[in-house]
């Protein structure tokens, strides 16, 4: 299956701020630019989409209709949420720096959590028997898929994501092909 993940675009007021689950806005005319180069180069594939704005705002100028699922967002960073990086406690990050597949920084959601619900989303596909899908979603996300092989544990895959930084810049567009 083809699968072509985009990542939003910027958000407005997050420089320096820990955000996964919250809900920023992007600039519209910045989304409305970025859909029009888009289109011009997706194929008519199912449009599934993160539930947050920054995502489902640039899904929604993409195609009619669009899905969305919870199973797409980023990573819930529970207590951190919109907290700047430098006001987090060093204990706490350093924490997380120390187990980066189980830790659940703020409380919340760890990278194992996390990659456990993108495989679910990933088989719920599989099933579907499509040609290809398009998703509009996170850097975390985004991070697990170029990870992602159906033959792999999640346990697997969430260290290989945690042992390799792997960027994805805003309103990045990553093509991937999945045996499933």
């Amino acid at each position: 299956m083809k699968l072509i993940a985009i990542r939003h675009l910027a958000p407005l007021q997050a420089e320096g701020l820990c955000y996964g689950h919250s809900d920023l806005a992007v600039d519209a005319q910045a989304n409305a630019q970025a859909a029009a180069s888009l289109r011009a180069s997706l194929p008519s594939f199912p449009v599934y989409s993160s539930p947050l704005q920054r995502c489902l705002s640039l899904a929604s100028l993409l195609a009619r209709p669009v899905q969305t699922d919870d199973r797409l967002r980023e990573l819930n960073f529970g207590d951190w949420e919109m907290q700047p990086w430098d006001c987090i406690d060093r204990a706490d990050i350093d924490a997380w720096a120390a187990d980066t597949v189980h830790y659940q920084p703020g409380g919340a959601e760890s990278l194992m959590q996390m990659t456990i619900r993108v495989s679910a989303f990933l088989r719920t596909l599989q099933v579907q028997n499509l040609d290809g899908v398009i998703l509009v979603t996170h850097a975390g996300v985004l991070k697990i898929l170029s990870h992602w092989d159906a033959a792999a544990s999640d346990v697997d895959i969430a260290q290989r994501v945690a042992a390799r930084d792997r960027r994805f810049s805003y309103g990045s567009c990553t093509h991937f092909d999945f045996l499933m």
